[in-house]
């Protein structure tokens, strides 16, 4: 089984069709972290396009902000615009679809999580220290994350839990080697890692390899769009910086 690997879409239908047209004929299945929607004009098309797919998704927060599960107060004013847009946006079916996903999930030797395993919906795993702290909360060898846009390995390194954290090396096969680890593919429609590029992840379950991908994509079609249902600029440019 070949798994295409995704996490927050964030509404960019024209990276997420980017996404699947650079990986075409290399996945059977889709695995999605969570957060089709919160910050770009394409709500209802990402959620659309996710469906016409054999996948499993999992929520994240921008998907409970929307449907108004999370206190939007603690979002900055940017943040608070887009998903206020997003709910008045999304048709009812598209609503139903997002309320049923689940937080995690686990297949095999694979836990999945949209923040974290220990706060699956909120957590964000930054740096070695969260990742240690997140390893007792799941069984597996390896947990699946998102949420913090930017793709990223962590390894725990010893039976004393240290934790060391690797960047990807994009397009090369990664051989998972049985040690306890948190990865995290990157984001499709929001990159915050200083690379605009959208971001996504193969995964072969019988050989056992990772290989994290970029993928340009028209930004300024999206900004465009943006613009035209009026997201704040901040949330517009930073598509084009990667942060």
């Amino acid at each position: 089984m070949r798994i295409l690997v995704i996490s927050d879409i964030h509404a960019n239908l024209t990276a997420f069709e980017a996404v699947l047209k650079d990986a075409q004929g290399e996945w059977d299945y889709v695995w999605c972290l969570g957060d089709v929607v919160g910050y770009g004009p394409d709500p209802n098309e990402c959620v659309d396009l996710l469906c016409t797919l054999p996948h499993l998704c999992l929520a994240g927060n921008h998907d409970w902000a929307a449907l108004g599960r999370l206190d939007i107060r603690t979002f900055n004013n940017d943040a608070r615009k887009a998903v206020t847009w997003t709910a008045e946006t999304l048709r009812p079916d598209n609503i139903e679809y997002l309320a049923a996903l689940p937080t995690t999930f686990v297949l095999g030797p694979y836990t999945l999580a949209h923040g974290s395993p220990r706060e699956p919906v909120w957590e964000y795993i930054l740096d070695p220290l969260i990742a240690a702290l997140n390893f007792p909360h799941f069984e597996t060898p390896y947990c699946l994350v998102g949420h913090t846009h930017t793709p990223v390995i962590f390894e725990m390194v010893n039976e004393q839990g240290d934790t060391e954290s690797f960047p990807p090396v994009y397009r090369q096969s990664r051989q998972l080697n049985g040690h306890r680890q948190i990865i995290n593919p990157g984001s499709v429609g929001q990159p915050r890692d200083s690379n605009p590029d959208a971001a996504y992840a193969l995964l072969n379950v019988e050989q056992n390899t990772w290989e994290h991908r970029r993928v340009p994509y028209d930004i300024a079609e999206v900004q465009e769009r943006m613009r035209r249902v009026d997201m704040p600029e901040r949330l517009i440019l930073r598509l084009e910086h990667g942060w």
